[in-house]
């Protein structure tokens, strides 16, 4: 299963490479400079993917200020899941708005970082490196960790408070359910990056970094919409709102009589 996907990814992971390459030269041959190669690499693939990342930081926003009719739909049709499906597709379709847009950019991440969990474990990568391997307390970038306890626990650590702080500052407008689960998805994937090389970690702890940078950013360009009143029409499109309300009936004003 795994030589499959590195051939699918071979592109992907050559053009990594050539990116930390690219980072490499320009740096110069000192100590620790793969480890900033790796940071910059890292600038660079968030950079390509920012039009994206805005585009569905709009997307979830836009939801976001659909959220009170779309609560309205789930409780009206809340014993009949089908047709609560069908209604809320519908209302997506006539308000031109895709669910699913503000998943984009996290799924472009998903391939970069598998490009260089392969590219850190490939023999040419290795003996690029071999003589300055290390980084900051990091002892080798492309081997995992588990023989240096005490750096593997402040490696978990920083991923631990880096992921949180991107989760705090994503998850601000979200439900507390969805809170839940991207302050535990922090501790869940702790048991998984303990095999990870060290490479990938400092890749994963730059990435959480860029993204409270960029979200503090965001929340100054776009600021949280204010949620639509429950009764948007359906079908009015994109730039639909709520109905507005009658005018007031205006005072009767008694006439004098003239005497």
């Amino acid at each position: 299963v795994v030589v499959p996907a590195a051939n699918i990814l071979q592109p992907l992971i050559d053009a990594c490479g050539a990116i930390l390459k690219f980072w490499h030269a320009v740096l110069g041959d000192f100590p620790g400079s793969w480890g900033v190669a790796i940071i910059l690499m890292t600038f660079t693939v968030r950079l390509a993917i920012l039009p994206l990342t805005f585009k569905g930081i709009l997307a979830m926003q836009r939801l976001q200020r659909l959220q009170p009719e779309i609560k309205r739909i789930q409780e009206r049709y809340k014993d009949d899941r089908q047709r609560m499906q069908e209604e809320m597709l519908r209302f997506y379709r006539e308000q031109r708005v895709n669910p699913l847009g503000s998943c984009l950019p996290l799924l472009l991440q998903i391939p970069f970082f598998i490009a260089l969990f392969y590219l850190l474990r490939s023999d040419e990568f290795r003996a690029e490196i071999r003589g300055n391997e290390s980084f900051l307390f990091i002892p080798d970038l492309s081997e995992k960790l588990t023989d240096h306890p005490w750096v593997l626990a402040l490696m978990i650590a920083l991923y631990i408070g880096t992921q949180l702080g991107a989760s705090a500052v994503t998850a601000v407008s979200a439900d507390p359910a969805q809170k839940r689960i991207m302050y535990a998805l922090p501790l869940v994937f702790a048991v998984f990056i303990v095999n990870f090389e060290a490479g990938l970690i400092l890749y994963w702890v730059t990435t959480n970094v860029w993204t409270v940078g960029q979200q503090l950013l965001v929340r100054k360009l776009f600021p949280p919409p204010v949620p639509a009143a429950t009764g948007v029409q359906v079908g009015a499109g994109a730039g639909s709102g709520a109905s507005a309300p009658p005018p007031p009936p205006r005072a009767r004003r008694k006439r004098r009589r003239q005497r």
